[in-house]
């Protein structure tokens, strides 16, 4: 029954579960329970349980698991599947009503039923059955949403994609229910025109899934933009869209064309990635602000499964919060062998903490954790006295500045200014330039043109100006050596000598800084809030020499670091000029 004031059923369910402490969450699902409970409270919006109980009944009596057993919902799929079907709000549209007769017709203001969720995301620990909760809604829109023509189903590899299909063909073999039992009479032999009629109505061909009945389809695509922009799919499903190297919005890709469809949807399930700066961690920002209530998005679900914190690893009781279904699809027995390889196996552990405990890691030893590359709320240092430091470019890296400000709190500020040239930025791949048109948009990165930057001149006019302006009072200044004389010089003969520091370069040097900045990391006092050095952070990698005494490093050459760096020369030059700040 379609509602403004009804309780969603299976929602009310799981948060009386989660009240009385008997199934653990992490901070984000209570920001989106938080969310929901706004959502029940807002009398624009209307619960249907026909809707949800609709789909429950289809995939309980149609659908089959992969090895043929009977299939009985989840308790999370309900409460996942119901924030997607079970929730509504009216619009009013221009709707053309043709002519009875066959004279032209006519636009007519009517109020129509819209789906209120085209989106959820999804991420999860591995072992939570997410490509069979993507199965039920590709054969729920196949089979029983006429106005369904075309869907598409994607992930990093086609093996991957292929798994979305099994338990739909799986249960189109057995057809235990009604629906399946009629559309699947006849013989796959009967294909010629005049035998139309014999043929099964539901069958997998070669295009994918196709039901001849709607002349609908559900297929395969490869995870890459070009094959799946413009398609105007209705019905969308990506999988594992944080796990593969992707440096292409896909999900953005497939909205494009989807959007043109009414009631278009799209399903974004994942475990945890691997792969740092990509688009994954680019739509997990967004997804965080919405959590947030930075901004507003009701169209929009997001379950986001994870472990608080690296120190819950050990502790069982607090497994469900990134596994919500262990016990059920995953045993315990399975996580308990995981915890103690990733104790005894280094190389297995990144992956074991972000594919089953929804911790942000990588393949390499990044130096900084993904919450401590999250930016801060944007704030101003206007007039304050700060530490600046310089890490020049070699080939196409960033001609980085970096302001520090020592705060009165213990935190420091962080401002940074950087350069490349016009012919650095026009090789761009596509898939970077987009990040790097942020940068630029967001004042943080400079275009000079031509096709070498001129250090000496141009930049330092440009940054010298930049500091006047923000009336910066710049009291230090530390730079890596490499390419910096001239540069060094003009700035001793404008501003004098005093308070220049020179950062070696090397394992040595670097240690010492780059560990206390660490520090400063993990306790959120590097007050930072523009996007360039939340990249620069997240590709930040370090090496041990023998001693362990770590140096700055990059994975790739487009894994920009040289704010960090020169945000540790000017972390140098402040520690060796303290005095000047007091």
């Amino acid at each position: 029954m379609l509602s403004n004031t009804a309780t969603p059923q299976y929602y009310e369910a799981f948060r009386r579960r989660v009240l009385s402490g008997e199934i653990p969450v992490c901070h984000e699902i209570e920001m989106e329970m938080n969310r929901i409970d706004r959502l029940v409270d807002d009398r624009r919006y209307y619960y249907d349980d026909q809707a949800i109980d609709g789909f429950i009944r289809f995939c309980e009596r149609e659908m089959t698991l992969t090895d043929g057993e009977q299939l009985h919902l989840l308790d999370t799929f309900k409460l996942w599947a119901e924030q997607v079907l079970g929730w509504w709000y009216f619009e009013d549209r221009s709707v053309y009503v043709p002519g009875e007769r066959g004279e032209s017709g006519h636009f007519e203001r009517k109020r129509v039923r819209r789906r209120l969720v085209n989106k959820q995301y999804l991420i999860v620990g591995r072992g939570a059955a997410k490509s069979l909760y993507m199965t039920l809604f590709q054969a729920y829109f196949l089979t029983i949403d006429t106005s369904t023509t075309h869907q598409i189903t994607t992930a990093p590899t086609m093996k991957l994609a292929e798994e979305v299909m099994s338990p739909f063909a799986t249960a189109i073999s057995r057809h235990p229910g009604p629906l399946f039992s009629f559309l699947t009479q006849g013989s796959l032999q009967n294909t010629s025109p005049t035998a139309k009629a014999n043929r099964p109505q539901l069958s997998p061909t070669k295009k994918g899934i196709e039901n001849f009945l709607t002349n609908s389809v559900l297929e395969i695509r490869p995870m890459t933009i070009n094959k799946l922009q413009s398609l105007r799919t209705k019905i969308n499903t990506v999988d594992e869209w944080l796990s593969g190297d992707i440096r292409e919005d896909v999900i953005g890709a497939i909205e494009q064309g989807a959007s043109k469809v009414d009631d278009y949807l799209i399903l974004a399930v994942s475990s945890e990635g691997l792969v740092r700066n990509g688009a994954g961690d680019n739509i997990k920002l967004e997804l965080l602000k919405i959590l947030r209530g930075e901004y507003q998005d009701p169209h929009t679900s997001i379950f986001y499964y994870r472990l608080d914190d690296v120190k819950e690893v050990g502790d069982p009781s607090t497994w469900r919060k990134a596994q919500p279904n262990l016990g059920y699809t995953v045993s315990y027995e399975t996580y308990q062998r995981d915890v103690e390889r990733a104790e005894n196996v280094p190389h297995a552990r990144n992956d074991i903490l972000a594919k089953r405990f929804g911790i942000p890691m990588e393949g390499y030893t990044y130096y900084f954790t993904y919450e401590e590359t999250l930016p801060h709320r944007k704030r101003d240092f206007w007039e304050m006295g700060c530490a600046m430091g310089l890490d020049l470019s070699q080939g196409d890296d960033f001609c980085a500045f970096t302001f520090l400000f020592p705060l009165a709190d213990g935190s420091f500020g962080i401002k940074t200014r950087a350069y490349i040239t016009q012919y650095t930025l026009d090789k761009l791949h596509a898939s970077i330039r987009s990040k790097y048109d942020e940068f630029i948009q967001e004042g943080t990165l400079i275009v000079m043109p031509g096709t070498v930057l001129d250090v000496a001149g141009t930049v330092y006019d440009d940054l010298e100006k930049h500091i006047e302006e923000r009336e910066y009072d710049v009291r230090s200044f530390g730079f890596d050596p490499f390419n910096a004389k001239e540069f060094v010089a003009k700035w001793e003969r404008d501003y004098g000598p005093y308070a220049i520091e020179t950062v070696i370069q090397g394992a040595r040097t670097e240690s010492v800084p780059l560990g206390e900045l660490k520090k400063f990391a993990e306790k959120r006092e590097l007050i930072f809030d523009e996007a360039i050095m939340s990249f620069c952070m997240g590709n930040t990698v370090t090496m041990e020499d023998t001693n362990a005494n770590r140096k700055l490093t990059k994975r790739r050459n487009e894994a920009k670091i040289d704010c960090v760096a020169a945000m540790m020369d000017a972390y140098v030059a402040f520690k060796h000029h303290k005095e000047d700040f007091e």
